[in-house]
């Protein structure tokens, strides 16, 4: 079974500002709350390992995705996918101008190779966005207060 959400939110920030923190693969890894340590893989910044730990039955240990940007479209669009043993994970930012700010359009998809792994994400995917959302307007907050 795959699990698929999609959600956007607003901000009121520029697109540039926007693709600022969403292009970094480093900050998308700790938006997420299963990804308890991230390693940048590739000196360009596109590949990053995550290191996962699920709470279900049959994952015991430290699950490592290797993800990688496979497209990037400044300062509008990144997708990346991530593989690993237990499961595959792909996802897209897409940066919409508005008339207040901007739009980032989200769309994840996980498709569990084990047992547990798509009812997880199936009831937590939804708070997972929530959580990059809650990063991208601390990240804002803090770039407007001059990092303080």
């Amino acid at each position: 079974m795959t699990v698929r959400v999609d959600r956007s939110f607003e901000v009121s920030a520029p697109p540039e500002r926007v693709w600022a923190f969403i292009a970094d693969p480093e900050n998308r890894a700790q938006a997420i709350s299963v990804v308890h340590e991230y390693t940048a893989t590739d000196p360009a910044g596109k590949e990053v390992t995550w290191h996962v730990e699920l709470p279900i039955p049959f994952v015991r240990k430290t699950i490592t995705v290797e993800t990688e940007d496979v497209a990037r479209d400044p300062p509008t669009y990144v997708e990346f996918v991530g593989r690993s043993k237990v499961m595959d994970v792909s996802g897209t930012h897409e940066i919409v101008d508005t008339a207040d700010g901007t739009r980032l359009e989200n769309s994840f998809v996980v498709d569990g190779k084990l047992p547990g792994v798509e009812t997880f994400f199936e009831r937590n995917l939804d708070d997972e966005l929530e959580n990059l959302r809650v990063a991208l307007a601390d990240d804002l907050r803090a770039t407007n207060s001059g990092g303080d």
